[in-house]
């Protein structure tokens, strides 16, 4: 066959381009479909790597606010922020992904004097399965990662206070509460049993011994309530740099104070050794409340702010604790001019800034109104109708006053 036939046809087929495109898409469709799931892929990764950055940004500020609160401590910070973490992903993550052990946590304290810092780093990461499209190219997986640093903390500042407390001890204060005494809550008594005759035709008892409920007494549970608040003073101050205080007891009469002291121990002991017993006046144990917290000195300064400043460089706050479980008697006006003399002192104290708090324990009306008047306000005013709501006074003005103690900044 001659070659002139051949060459005709070669030609032909050379200028044909009819065929030319399916071959390139032929060619192309593998790298379109790459460039198609890898553009699909990239907004997943982005989406991922937003979800995953505002996990870790979450789960560091909460890790550093719950140390600094106290609500978690430094070795349980690291499980917190995992945890966290997770809780945050977990609607986002494909199945089988373990994010909580692949996050790192690193924390670190910083203390300067009575300031605490805490800077926490949480560094999450985990592998996302690519798309099919990208899987058919090569691809299997895309490793996302991220960290964030939040700092937390606070810092403590303490604030000087002195307290004087006038306690009631007159004889009513030896009577029983309806609160069982949980240590001892029976108690041997005696009494009038087996009437007879005897010879001379005269009826006659003998003795005979039983045990009863055992009740605390007001005095009991006011050394307990006392007690109380002493504790939340210490706990705010445990090295008495900061709180002094001091108490004075009455009936119809006034008896020697506990003079203010730095810390609760002389005054615990005071309350401690307390005896019911009297009528009640209450107008010379609140003058010598007053008075001891507005004494002068030598210097003809204040003398509870010149010992404050001297220790802590700070002017205190000053608070009078003034209880008692009855009426003022026992005057020419049935106590009234007592009342009087009270009220004037609480009108003098409080224009000089000394908060007064009060608890009327049990106490007839006369008793809660001079109370009342007395206190700086209806929330310093506490009426108390059991030990229980006894044991809440003391613990409300407690917390009050160790919460001026120490104030945190954050």
């Amino acid at each position: 066959m001659r070659t002139s036939f051949f060459h005709p046809c070669l030609r032909r087929m050379s200028s044909d381009r009819g065929g030319n495109f399916g071959l390139m898409t032929a060619i192309m469709m593998p790298i379109l479909l790459g460039v198609a799931g890898m553009a699909i892929q990239v907004g997943d990764m982005l989406l991922s790597k937003q979800q995953l950055q505002e996990a870790a940004d979450s789960a560091a500020l909460a890790t550093a606010t719950a140390l600094a609160n106290g609500t978690v401590q430094t070795s349980q910070a690291e499980a917190f922020a995992r945890n966290y973490v997770a809780g945050q992903m977990a609607n986002y993550l494909q199945s089988g992904v373990d994010i909580k052990n692949a996050t790192g946590v690193n924390v670190q304290t910083t203390t300067s004097g009575k300031s605490t810092s805490y800077q926490v780093t949480v560094s999450p990461g985990y592998d996302l399965t690519v798309n099919p499209l990208m899987q058919a190219v090569g691809f299997t997986t895309q490793h996302l990662s991220t960290s964030s640093t939040s700092v937390g903390g606070h810092s403590e500042t303490q604030g000087s206070i002195s307290m004087f407390l006038a306690l009631d001890k007159s004889g009513s204060m030896g009577d029983p509460t309806a609160t069982v005494d949980v240590d001892n809550p029976t108690e041997p008594f005696t009494y009038d049993c087996n009437p007879h005759l005897n010879k001379k035709g005269k009826t006659v008892y003998d003795t005979c011994t039983g045990t009863r409920t055992h009740y605390y007494t007001k005095i009991e549970a006011l050394k307990i309530a006392a007690g109380n608040l002493f504790g939340q003073l210490d706990s705010a101050d445990p090295n008495a740099e900061y709180v002094r205080t001091g108490a004075v007891s009455y009936d119809l009469v006034e008896y020697a104070p506990s003079k203010l002291a730095w810390g609760t121990t002389a005054v615990t002991s005071y309350v401690n050794a307390l005896q019911s017993g009297g009528g009640t006046n209450s107008s010379g144990a609140v003058n010598t409340a007053y008075t001891s917290l507005t004494a002068k000195n030598a210097a003809g300064n204040d003398a509870e702010d010149a010992a404050h400043k001297l220790k802590t460089g700070q002017v205190p706050k000053k608070y009078i604790v003034f209880m008692t479980d009855g009426d003022n008697n026992d005057d020419s006006s049935g106590g009234r001019s007592y009342d009087t003399l009270t009220k004037a002192t609480c009108d003098t104290a409080k224009s000089k800034g000394i908060e007064i708090y009060t608890i009327a324990f049990m106490a007839p009306a006369g008793g809660q109104a001079l109370l009342h008047y007395c206190a700086s306000d209806d929330s310093h005013y506490f009426q108390a109708e059991k030990m229980e709501d006894l044991l809440a006074a003391f613990k409300a003005i407690g917390a009050k006053a160790s919460a001026q103690v120490t104030r945190l900044t954050n």
